[in-house]
């Protein structure tokens, strides 16, 4: 059996102005993010991860860096950095660009998950390498996962977890360094928590 905890990264100066990031901005944690990882390391460190996933981008892996420089196997994909934002990425939204966003997102509200940004990708895509990731962590001989990689990208990645259309994405909302956990027997595959925040209790003070 298989435990697999999937995390967002914690927050960065881009997530907090509200910029664009996606899978060509490559940004570092600000102090609030730092404390969002630090408080899920002291949350969760007890427990026995075998190995620890990662996007190939540096806010996942400062995220989890706690879990690494313990000595636990640290493996980056590519197949699992955010989606890519297109023309967007590295800027503030304007009125245009906000449009430009909503026009996309009624298009996916449809089901044509093929409709992006120009320059980006869609969901369709991202379920793609999203899905050449998870049949990799089916064949993983290792018990305890731990994966952190973004925001969007994390939505399609449950859908591709759980077997689900990629109509589920928009009920799988989470905050920075929210933890989703999953149990897997053979090819059967459970959500157990979804958007778990309670590590964030010991910070509260701290980001207020």
């Amino acid at each position: 059996m298989k435990e697999i905890y999937l995390i967002r990264h914690g927050e960065t100066d881009y997530n907090k102005q509200g910029i664009v990031q996606g899978s060509k901005v490559n940004t570092s944690l600000n102090d609030t993010g730092r404390l969002q990882a630090q408080a899920f390391f002291e949350t969760y460190a007890h427990l026995p991860f075998d190995i620890v996933f990662t996007s190939a981008l540096k806010r996942t892996h400062e995220t989890v860096k706690p879990f690494i420089d313990k000595g636990i196997p640290w493996v980056q994909f590519a197949e699992i950095n955010e989606m890519s934002w297109g023309y967007q990425e590295g800027k503030q939204r304007t009125l245009e660009m906000s449009a430009d966003y909503q026009k996309v997102m009624d298009e996916w509200a449809k089901g044509n998950f093929y409709a992006k940004l120009q320059d980006g990708e869609s969901p369709a895509e991202v379920y793609q390498r999203c899905q050449v990731f998870v049949n990799q962590l089916f064949e993983q001989t290792e018990n305890t996962i731990l994966i952190c990689a973004h925001g969007r990208l994390n939505r399609v990645l449950v859908c591709a977890l759980l077997g689900q259309g990629l109509e589920h994405m928009e009920n799988y909302e989470h905050q920075n360094t929210g933890l989703y956990t999953f149990r897997q027997q053979e090819h059967q595959i459970e959500l157990i928590l979804q958007n778990d925040e309670h590590h964030f209790e010991a910070i509260a003070s701290s980001i207020l």
